[in-house]
This record gives C-alpha cells, sequence and structure tokens, in this order.
C-alpha cells in the first residue's frame, strides 16, 4: 500500500476477490485488475508464469532530462578501472539528478554499485563524477527493456533463503572506506539487495569481510521475521561469503550460527553474486553476474 495505491495478492482468487468486494462496500475502489503499472514500475506478465518488473518509461524520462535519448549505448555502467575522488580542479556540475538517479534501482539491482558511488559525491559533484554519470545512462540507453524477473514458486513448501555477500576492501581514495554488498534470495527469487559504504575504516579484508557479513546476518534475521510473521515457510538461511576464515569471530555473527539461525559457507571469487555490488567489473564478468541476479530483457 502506498497512501491510496494498494496492490492486492494472495494464493487463492476467492479470497483476494472477497476481500476487494468487504473493501468496496466500505470505501469508494477502482479496481484496474491485473497488476501492470505500480508506483513508476511497469509490470508484464509473461508466458511461464513469471513477472518482470522494468521502469522503462522512467529511465526514458531520465534520457529526455539529461539530453541523452539519442546517446550511444555501453555495456557496462562503470569502467572497471574507475577511481572516482571529490579531489580535483574540474568544475562542479548540477546535483538535482543525482537524486532522480537512485530510483533507477528499484528493479535495476545491477547499477547499485555505480549509482551508490557516484550518489556520494551529490553534495557537491565535479565534472568528473557527471562523466561517470553519463555512462550509467548511456549502459540505460542500451538496457531499456531490461528489468527484475519474479519466478513462480510452490507454496505449500519451504523456500531456501540464500545470501551472497561481499566486501571490497578500503577501495574509496579519499578516506579508505571498504564497500559492502548483498544480494538476499528467497528461492529462486532476488528480494533485496544493497551496495553500501561501510561506516568505519576496516584494517584488513577480512574485516571488512565480517563486516559485510554481520550486516547481511542483520538483514537475513528481519526477513526470518518477516517470513515468520505471514506464516511463509523457509529453510535456514545461508550465506555465501569469500571470507576463508571461518571461525566467525564477529560474537553477532557468531551467536546466530551456534543458535543454527543461519549457516555461512565460503564461495568462490568466480562465484560471488554480490561482486556486482561491491565494484566495477569488466564487461564480461557483468553481464555474467547481471543474469544471476535475474535482471532479463523484457522478451515483448
Amino acid at each position: 500500500m502506498y497512501v491510496d495505491d494498494i496492490i492486492i495478492t494472495g494464493s487463492s482468487s476467492a479470497l483476494v476477490n472477497d476481500l476487494v468486494l468487504k473493501l468496496d462496500s466500505v470505501f469508494s475502489l477502482k479496481n484496474l485488475g491485473s497488476l501492470n503499472y505500480f508506483l513508476g514500475i511497469e509490470v508484464k506478465h509473461l508466458a511461464d508464469n513469471s513477472l518482470l518488473l522494468t521502469q522503462s518509461k522512467y529511465i526514458k524520462d531520465l534520457l529526455a532530462k539529461t539530453n541523452m535519448f539519442e546517446c550511444n549505448p555501453i555495456n557496462t555502467p562503470m569502467m572497471s578501472s574507475c577511481k572516482l575522488s571529490r579531489q580535483g580542479s574540474d568544475t562542479s556540475h548540477d546535483n538535482s539528478l543525482y537524486r532522480s538517479l537512485q530510483y533507477a534501482t528499484i528493479t535495476r539491482p545491477e547499477i547499485a554499485y555505480s549509482i551508490n558511488k557516484v550518489c556520494q559525491f551529490m553534495s557537491q559533484p565535479l565534472e568528473s563524477h557527471w562523466v561517470a554519470v553519463k555512462r550509467i545512462l548511456r549502459y540505460l540507453k542500451g538496457t531499456l527493456n531490461y528489468g527484475l524477473k519474479l519466478f513462480p514458486a510452490p507454496i505449500h513448501k519451504p523456500l531456501p533463503l540464500h545470501v551472497f555477500c561481499d566486501a571490497d576492501w578500503a577501495a574509496d581514495p579519499d578516506d579508505r572506506r571498504s564497500t559492502s554488498g548483498a544480494a538476499i534470495f528467497f528461492g529462486p527469487n532476488l528480494i533485496s539487495w544493497w551496495s553500501r559504504k561501510q561506516p568505519v575504516v576496516a584494517r584488513s579484508s577480512t574485516e571488512a569481510e565480517y563486516r559485510s557479513l554481520a550486516q547481511a546476518t542483520a538483514n537475513i534475521l528481519w526477513v526470518q521475521t518477516l517470513l515468520q510473521k505471514l506464516t511463509v515457510p523457509f529453510t535456514s538461511p545461508i550465506l555465501h561469503t569469500r571470507t576463508k576464515h571461518m571461525e566467525i569471530d564477529l560474537f553477532f555473527v557468531r551467536e546466530k550460527v551456534l543458535a543454527k539461525q543461519l549457516s555461512v559457507v565460503h564461495i568462490p571469487g568466480t562465484d560471488q553474486w554480490a561482486d556486482v555490488l561491491t565494484k566495477p567489473l569488466s564487461t564480461a564478468k557483468f553481464l555474467l553476474m547481471r543474469s544471476k541476479l535475474n535482471v532479463e530483457e523484457n522478451p515483448h
């Protein structure tokens, strides 16, 4: 629900229709039928019963607003060698676009890192930052019809919770803070993701990874609580992290592991789906990780 816009869903069509009728008896409702558009998100119903969430119109408006509609598309939103800094002698640029750009991540998890990075300079963006923003827009121009795919899943058996988390140690050239990234899957579907700069400096890559792991643990516990309140069955979550140190020194994580509320396993870097949320990648790896995050093109 958002103000007076409501999505009603459930496993029983009869119960959904009954709820709609009861609401209509009290309030003046306008039933728009099957979900196809909500708060700027376009919903495409595919032949395999999956849903594709896109923001094509929103991205087109962004391109028009920035006079980038005729730009040449590009394969990745950020160069793998990109190192943005607040230091520089180039001129500042208008920062109004940065706020609008953030909303494009609602259905596009693969751009979360690049947008998080450029938005760190929102207060006083330089021309070099604007160049990075234009690259993101060029990437979006070439992927207008891409979005987040949601697959149908069985409702009468527990679904697994999997979390991929990673950290890029001391990556920021200005303050040497690390970047954390994580992706939470419920069954086959990506339901939550983030790319964030860590609040304090980590003294080692292991410490940076543990901080990322602790943040992922806190978020997955919240998801577990929500699923329990909704009486949705699930299996104990598994965290896939690149750290090789399995002693789990952080007490918070260790406590949850001992309580068997989650398990932590090492995963090779080649299979770390959260990489795309912590650093700029080569074209080949970026395209691979994009598909792992269930970002697909609208087949029309």
